[in-house]
């Protein structure tokens, strides 16, 4: 039975990232398309470099650097590709979710490449801007459907508040939910009319709270797990003592808080960063870019790449199920 819920919950994950992938390259061309209306109506400066804080015309309201943006890429890339590797080999395609939001962010950064260039693009900006505000949302669910498989590979789903079976499901379509509300918000935000932009932004705040509520309630949900655990399955706590740490399934669940953290950060910097408004002091400096959102994201990514589930969470083997349900169907007789 929870072999058949794990096969559920992967096709579950598989199912939503195909339209969500589809529904974020969509947006993409909608939202580009109605820039380049928006350029048209806006006079941009000759010299986008002079003054890009009061350019009407650059999104970021800086020039992005291409040293940073180099790093940034380089580091998400090589994570992507580890990890690319470890779910081939190593097994743990129920972190899916994460590996595509990874290629779709490390694609993010490349187009600040572009923007750097031709910083008053607004076609540009809004490609960039999307893929790195939004595909986020594929680390999330990673995290949410990682609680689950965890809870079940120590035998301990019944401290999880919620039941394992819906745990995955519910959080992942809250995360689905939030992704549509923050993507429509940002399409409204090109309008050239400034009350349909004003309230875009509004739409698109709304997303994030909900996100970062959402979000916040999972962690508290994976805390109390871990506390129950701790204090009352003690065996559980013991099992892979006389093991290297790195093999330990308390590793796992450190890293899995880590990553908590990380995209929690995330989260709360992009909320307060959409309430100050389109030149809010955070949205307009490239440090605040990098330290409330780059560096707690990259921190949430890269804590998997030493301590890759696939490893501590093996898929069941049917021979093992077949003898369970043998027994249950043909118990011994006195």
């Amino acid at each position: 039975m929870k072999g058949i819920l794990h096969l559920l919950t992967f096709r579950l994950i598989l199912l939503m990232a195909g339209p969500i992938v589809a529904s974020t390259f969509f947006l993409l061309t909608l939202l580009v398309t109605s820039a380049q209306a928006a350029t048209n109506s806006v006079i941009c400066p000759s010299d986008p470099y002079l003054d890009p804080r009061n350019d009407p015309c650059n999104g970021l309201g800086y020039i992005a650097n291409n040293t940073l943006t180099a790093v940034a890429f380089v580091y998400v890339l090589l994570v992507v590709l580890i990890q690319t590797y470890q779910i081939i080999y190593n097994g743990g395609k129920f972190m899916l979710s994460m590996v595509i939001g990874e290629y779709i962010y490390a694609l993010g950064f490349a187009f600040r490449f572009a923007l750097h260039h031709s910083p008053d693009s607004l076609e540009i900006f809004i490609s960039e801007d999307l893929m790195i505000v939004l595909s986020p949302c594929f680390f999330i669910a990673a995290n949410y459907t990682l609680l689950g498989r965890l809870a079940g590979e120590i035998d301990c789903a019944h401290h999880v508040l919620l039941p394992v079976r819906r745990l995955t499901l519910i959080f992942v379509l809250s995360d689905v939910t939030t992704f549509v509300i923050q993507a429509t918000g940002a399409s409204m935000t090109t309008s050239k009319v400034q009350s349909s932009a004003s309230t875009g932004l509004h739409i698109f705040l709304a997303g994030l709270i909900m996100q970062l509520v959402s979000f916040g309630f999972f962690c508290a949900i994976y805390a109390r797990f871990l506390y129950r655990v701790y204090t009352e399955e003690q065996d559980v706590c013991m099992r892979d003592s006389k093991q290297h740490w790195i093999n330990d399934w308390r590793t796992l669940a450190a890293a899995l808080a880590v990553s908590c953290v990380g995209l929690l950060i995330r989260s709360f910097y992009r909320v307060v960063e959409a309430s100050q408004g389109f030149r809010g002091n955070l949205s307009t400096s490239e440090a605040a870019f990098y330290l409330g959102d780059t560096i707690p994201i990259c921190l949430a990514l890269v804590v998997y790449v030493p301590f890759w589930p696939g490893r501590f969470i093996k898929p069941a083997r049917p021979y093992v199920k077949e003898q369970k349900e043998l027994s249950i169907s043909s118990p011994s007789l006195v």
